[in-house]
């Protein structure tokens, strides 16, 4: 199953409401998995971004879970297609 990392940062709305973070990611993690993703993770970090998430899934329901999150209007994501060791095996394996 394909895995995303999303790097999130509160937008103004979000960060007025910070203290909501929790819940709304839980709530992020119930509809996710009624779409057909996975959410592995999710950590709230310092630094340039404010959370990351880990999640699997199809592109196509990775995609609506992360559009529907935003929409809300609480976070933007920045989003990175991952690949572990054997993911990346087969990749360079295909190379010429």
């Amino acid at each position: 199953m394909p895995t995303f990392i999303a790097l999130t940062n509160f937008t103004e709305q979000g960060i007025r409401q910070v203290k909501d973070s929790p819940a709304r990611a839980h709530a992020f993690t119930e509809m996710s998995k009624k779409l057909g993703v996975t959410v592995k993770a999710i950590y709230w970090t310092l630094g340039a971004y404010d959370m990351v998430v880990i999640a699997e899934g199809t592109d196509e329901a990775v995609t609506s879970a992360l559009l529907t999150v935003g929409a809300a209007g609480n976070v933007r994501t920045l989003t990175l297609r991952a690949f572990d060791e054997d993911g990346m095996r087969k990749i360079v394996a295909n190379m010429p």
